[in-house]
C-alpha cells in the first residue's frame, strides 16, 4: 500500500493511473479537492477496489496519522501543492498555507508513524517529495542548466513556498533520519492538466476561437517533460533512489513560449483546420510580475545512477496531447466552466 497526496490533480491523478495500469499494489488517495483537484480525472477507477480516495487536507494531522495507522503504507508520495505561479501572485497566502504549513504537518505525522514500524518496515519506509524547477531561479541564455547542486534562488512567491517545503524535507532527513526523496521536475503537460497552463490553455482557446494569451515577447525558455515520463521517474526513485537525495526530472526539451505555441497552432491546422492559421489568434499581453527568463533541466544524475531517461520527445508528447484534449472535450468543457472562467476574466483580463 503506499498513500498517495494530491491525487487528483494533474500530475498525481496521472501517476496514480499509471501506477495501476503497472502494478497491483493498492493507493490510498487523498486530496483536498481544491479548483484544480478533480475526480472525473480517476474515473476509470471508480470499481477498482485498489483505488481508496479520501477527501481531506494534508494539513489535517489527525486525519493523516488515521490513515497512516490504519493502512500502514510502505511510501508517502506528495504531489498536494499550489502550484500555479500567477495565482500565486494575487493570493500568496494559499500556496503558503499548503505547500509550507500543510507539508510541514504531513511530515510530522509521517515521522511519528515511522518511528514505531518495525526495522524491516522501517528501513523500507520512503517519503517522496514532489518539486519543481522552479526553486533554482532564472538561467541566463547561456547558463548551464540545473543540477542538484544549484543554489535555491526563488523568484515567486509558488517558487518560494516550494523551496521551504524542499528545506523543511531535507531537514526532517538529517535532523530525524526520515527516509525521504525529493524530486524536482521541468514544466510538466500531458492529459488531466487544468486549463490555466499554457498548453492546454492554448489547445482550449483556439478549438474556441478565442484569443492565444502570451506574456510579453513569448521567449521566455522552459524544460518541457511529458507527464507519464513523469510519473516513471517517480517510481524509478521510489523504487531505488538514496534516502537523503534529490533527483532532478527533465525532458531535454528546451522550448520557448512561441515555439510551443506556434507547434499547438500548427497541430491543430492539420486536426482542425479553419480559415487561416490557429497562429492569427495569438496574442501577446503584459508580461506578469518577475517572470522568470528560462528554466532548463540537467536529467543527468537520475539516468546515469538510476537508468532513468525520458522517452518522449516534445514533438511525440505534444502531439499526443492534442489528440489527447481533441477527444476528451466534454472533460475540458466540465472544467472550464465557473470557477476556471471567473479567475481567466480577472487575470488575463487586465493585461489585454
Amino acid at each position: 500500500m503506499i498513500l498517495v497526496t494530491g491525487g487528483a490533480g494533474f500530475i498525481g491523478a496521472n501517476f496514480v493511473l499509471d501506477w495501476l495500469k503497472s502494478c497491483s499494489e493498492p493507493v490510498v488517495n487523498l486530496d483536498k479537492l481544491t479548483y484544480a483537484g478533480n475526480l472525473h480525472n480517476l474515473d476509470s477507477l471508480a470499481d477498482d477496489p485498489r483505488h481508496l480516495f479520501v477527501h481531506g487536507d494534508i494539513g489535517d494531522s489527525a486525519l493523516v496519522a488515521h490513515l497512516l495507522q490504519e493502512h500502514q503504507p510502505r511510501a508517502i508520495i506528495n504531489f498536494a501543492a499550489e502550484s500555479h505561479v500567477d495565482r500565486s501572485i494575487h493570493g500568496p497566502e494559499d500556496f503558503i498555507r499548503t505547500n509550507v504549513n500543510g507539508t510541514f504537518a504531513l511530515l510530522g505525522a509521517a515521522r511519528e508513524y515511522w518511528e514505531q514500524l518495525g526495522t524491516d518496515d522501517k528501513a523500507g519506509f520512503r517519503f517522496l517529495h514532489v518539486s519543481t524547477d522552479e526553486v533554482y531561479g532564472s538561467l541566463g541564455p547561456q547558463d548551464a542548466p540545473f543540477t542538484e547542486h544549484t543554489p535555491y534562488a526563488p523568484n515567486s512567491p509558488y517558487s518560494a513556498s516550494k523551496a521551504a517545503s524542499d528545506h523543511l524535507v531535507r531537514a526532517w532527513h538529517h535532523t530525524y533520519g526520515l527516509p525521504t526523496l525529493t524530486t524536482n521536475c521541468s514544466n510538466n503537460y500531458g492529459p488531466y492538466q487544468f486549463p490555466e497552463k499554457l498548453v492546454p490553455l492554448m489547445i482550449h482557446n483556439a478549438l474556441s476561437g478565442k484569443p492565444l494569451p502570451v506574456y510579453g515577447d513569448g521567449l521566455n525558455i522552459r524544460d518541457w517533460l511529458y507527464v507519464s515520463d513523469h510519473c516513471s521517474a517517480i517510481r524509478t526513485v521510489l523504487n531505488a533512489g538514496r534516502p537523503g537525495e534529490v533527483y532532478n526530472i527533465g525532458g531535454w526539451n528546451e522550448k520557448t513560449n512561441m515555439e510551443v505555441v506556434h507547434t499547438l497552432c500548427d497541430i491543430l491546422d492539420q486536426a482542425r483546420p479553419q480559415t487561416g492559421s490557429h497562429r492569427a489568434l495569438i496574442h501577446h499581453v503584459r508580461d506578469r510580475a518577475g517572470h522568470d527568463r528560462r528554466y532548463a533541466i540537467d536529467a543527468g544524475k537520475i539516468e546515469r545512477e538510476l537508468g532513468w531517461k525520458p522517452e518522449e520527445t516534445f514533438e511525440t508528447g505534444i502531439r499526443k496531447t492534442v489528440a489527447w484534449y481533441l477527444d476528451n472535450q466534454p472533460w475540458v468543457e466540465a472544467v472550464t466552466s465557473g470557477e476556471y472562467r471567473h479567475w481567466l476574466e480577472r487575470h488575463y483580463g487586465a493585461r489585454t
